[in-house]
């Protein structure tokens, strides 16, 4: 027999901007805590299998969607580079992660629902 993983509730905001929807998901907000743990745009994008060039642009494009900046960056150098998930990313974090929350448990019963009536394989 087959081990199925449980259904996984996926959000995803999808806000006005000024050229189409800019997005907001578990992708953008999983680079965010990757950032967090190691202080680094580029570490992070070689966690989750992607470029730097890619993680640069999602990072861009979380900083150019808000008023507020989510990262904060300095080139490298004597010091090195590195970058800062500012106080603005950490509670964009923490909301998007809470909203994820109160969606599943809201949908609760509904996903075991599903998960009752999925045909096996």
């Amino acid at each position: 027999m087959v081990q199925t993983s449980p259904p996984r509730l996926v959000i995803r905001l999808d806000l006005p901007g000024p050229s189409g929807p800019e997005r907001l998901g578990r992708g953008k907000i999983a680079l965010l805590e990757h950032i967090r743990e190691t202080g680094s745009i580029s570490a992070a994008g070689r966690a989750m299998d992607m470029s730097y060039r890619r993680a640069w642009l999602l990072v861009s494009a979380l900083n150019a969607m808000f008023e507020e900046e989510s990262v904060t960056s300095q080139r490298g150098g004597k010091q090195g580079g590195g970058a800062v998930v500012t106080p603005f990313g950490e509670a964009l974090i923490a909301r998007f992660r809470a909203m994820e929350e109160k969606a599943l448990a809201a949908m609760a019963e509904d996903v075991a629902w599903l998960e009752a009536h999925r045909a096996s394989s």
